[in-house]
């Protein structure tokens, strides 16, 4: 089975081989993929679309080395099917179902692992991507590719699409017991964070999962999971019950691993609240499938190429809204600096909190390796003060997490200038591989891609 799955594999790399070959001069390539989880609206101008309708599989699952082949557009809701009959998951699941393999690794992802286990590509073997001139190639951190591999993370597509991945797997329990701790003090949270992060250990019990929810300067919690063989009761977060305001209801709760990997995607963290699937009646008539991100994010798109809510808001004299979704990372110990200035000035809640950890230093995203940080992912409209533009609270947050020696994901809308981003995003590391890999500049670079949003 492995060698069929493998050799349709390999057709489907020809293919989208030969569909870049044949695109024109002057049209910048992009994958067509069903789903996304980028939040940069952009004209498509003059684009080619290169279809990854066949390079969304598994290809396998080995329980003896505790790797699987996969290709670079298969979902982490398609290998976490594969994986967990096995015993088995991904080292870091992103937390929402159709963030694919390819775009964690070129894009990074996070979830409550990653205070241990860094990013998704660290655990990462080995990538075979098709580069910005034409060639197919396999990178590995010890081979004469290694500068691609250590420069695709954070890459966004500008140095080529991964096609394949082999990544390590990790073993898993059937459940997760769940303990959620409350403060009234954003220093101390941090502090408390930091110390269960680094012993791995709280109340004298190992860890596998940190990560928090900031609902006010006098409300926040601490949320800990560890594994279990078995659980004297399950929650269910995929119907009437909401996952987020659990956390504030229960100090204690279990899930089944599958269900906690997934507790964030039924609501899109919080987000559904602005679609009404939170009022109950709303809820009840709605179907449980389309309870889901990809969903949500639809009716974003929707909402944005159509303009209703800026309709709505002109029609009832309201502000103009500014879209501040954004995930950043300072450092553990400038975290309660972040959260004052962010309540302050932006005002937005919740703040999700996940501490990560890089293991080693990644050229395009530079973390210090060992140093503990925390990501904070907030989504959502706020409005905008009179005489201000759009621009205005992400260019304050973008300030402001550059003050604190923090970084951020370049998922969403960036204003940096091209000096200013080529510092913080490592222009020096990135231009010698965009040479080698892609000298004429068939693909965008990563700031025309990132921040001018062509």
């Amino acid at each position: 089975m492995v060698t069929t799955t493998m050799s349709t594999h390999r057709r489907a790399v020809e293919q989208i081989r030969q569909s870049y070959a044949e695109i024109p001069g002057g049209a910048a390539p992009r994958l067509a993929k069903s789903t996304s989880n980028l939040f940069r609206f952009r004209d498509s101008g003059r684009t080619a679309k290169l279809s990854a309708r066949d390079l969304d599989e598994v290809i396998s699952v080995d329980p003896e080395t505790m790797t699987a082949e996969v290709q670079g557009m298969t979902t982490y809701e398609h290998l976490v099917e594969a994986t967990l009959p096995h015993g088995l998951m991904p080292y870091v699941v992103p937390q929402l179902k159709t963030i694919t393999l390819g775009g964690a690794v070129t894009g990074l992802g996070i979830e409550s692992t990653s205070f241990r286990d860094g990013l998704p590509h660290e655990s990462v073997e080995e990538l075979e991507i098709l580069t910005g001139d034409g060639r197919v190639i396999v990178a590995r951190d010890d081979n004469e590719h290694r500068e691609l591999f250590r420069a695709f993370p954070n890459s966004y597509g500008t140095l080529g699409y991964a096609l394949r991945i082999r990544i390590r797997l990790r073993k898993v329990q059937p459940y997760v017991r769940l303990t959620h701790v409350r403060f009234t003090d954003a220093a101390k949270c941090m502090l408390a964070m930091q110390e269960i992060c680094e012993s791995m250990v709280h109340d004298g019990e190992r860890v596998d999962f940190v990560d928090g929810v900031f609902f006010d300067p006098g409300e926040m919690y601490i949320t800990l999971g560890r594994f279990a063989e078995r659980a004297p009761y399950v929650s269910d977060y995929t119907g009437m019950r909401i996952y987020y305001q659990s956390i504030r209801q229960r100090n204690r709760d279990w899930l089944t691993i599958h269900d906690y990997l997934w507790r964030w995607d039924t609501d899109w963290f919080w987000c559904s609240r602005a679609f009404g699937v939170q009022q109950p009646v709303v809820r009840s008539l709605m179907p449980r499938r389309w309870m889901r991100s990809d969903v949500y994010r639809r009716l974003v798109a929707l909402d944005r190429r159509y303009g209703v809510t800026a309709r709505v808001d002109r029609w009832r004299d309201q502000p103009v809204q500014e879209s501040v979704i954004q995930d950043v990372e300072t450092p553990v110990e400038r975290g309660a600096e972040f959260l004052e200035f962010f309540h302050d000035k932006v005002g937005m809640t919740p703040v999700w909190m996940c501490p990560l950890r890089a293991g080693s230093r990644w050229p395009l995203y530079p973390l210090e390796p060992g140093r503990l940080y925390v990501n904070f992912g907030f989504w959502g409209m706020v409005p905008l003060p009179r005489g201000q533009f759009d621009g205005y609270y992400n260019r304050l947050i973008e300030n402001a997490v550059h003050d604190l020696d923090g970084h951020k994901s370049l998922y969403s809308t960036s204003f940096y200038g091209p000096e200013q981003f080529w510092q913080l995003y490592n222009g020096d590391a990135y231009w010698p591989v965009k040479q080698e890999y892609d000298p004429n500049g068939r693909l965008l670079d990563l700031y025309d891609k990132c921040v001018r949003g062509r």
